[in-house]
């Protein structure tokens, strides 16, 4: 289930039902399947402070995201043995298990707004430096939302080649979602 909260702040999130579909769909198109996924909206102060406290970083961020998901399968356990009986008797049948992506997400609106202020929703998969000005809230929030499911679906950002594929991916996901 993929649920919208708000912390500290008074946040109303436009487009429940169509964000809550897009991103099952980017999930699935990924061969996964969504899971319990929260996105909390809250304050540069209150996201500070977990950044302190969970991650040791000293430093405001848009977008904490927590993965709880437990892709089994990835550790060589996520898999079944059901018997298949045949004619020639019973043998094990191999079945892969996927493990649901499932996650907290926690999005500062203050940094939301911020980056809003400064870069295009959609840019090139180049990075941050090659996004345009832009002061449009809704399409920065999106791309922070879809940057977190990406997180979860195991897409990284600290390199700048990961960061490039990372920009790439939400790039994708955003012009999907404007076409639904």
């Amino acid at each position: 289930m993929i649920s919208f909260n708000s912390e500290d702040i008074q946040f109303n999130l436009k487009y429940k039902t169509k964000l809550k579909g897009w991103i099952v769909k980017t999930i699935e198109s990924k061969k996964k399947k969504a899971g319990d996924i929260s996105f909390v909206f809250c304050s540069d102060a209150f996201l500070l402070e977990m950044n302190k406290e969970y991650l040791n970083h000293d430093t405001y961020t848009d977008i904490i995201t927590f993965d709880y998901s437990s892709d089994l399968s990835a550790k060589g356990k996520g898999f079944s043995t059901p018997l298949e009986v045949t004619t020639k008797g019973a043998k094990s049948k191999m079945t892969k298990t996927v493990a649901p992506i499932s996650g907290d997400i926690f999005i500062s609106i203050d940094r939301v707004q911020e980056n809003a202020d400064k870069f295009s929703p959609i840019g090139s998969a180049q990075g941050d430096k090659q996004r345009k000005k832009s002061s449009n809230f809704e399409d920065e929030l999106h791309r922070v939302i879809i940057h977190g499911v990406l997180h979860l679906l195991g897409y990284k950002d600290k390199t700048k080649i990961a960061k490039t594929e990372m920009t790439k991916q939400e790039d994708s996901c955003l012009k999907a979602f404007k076409k639904s």
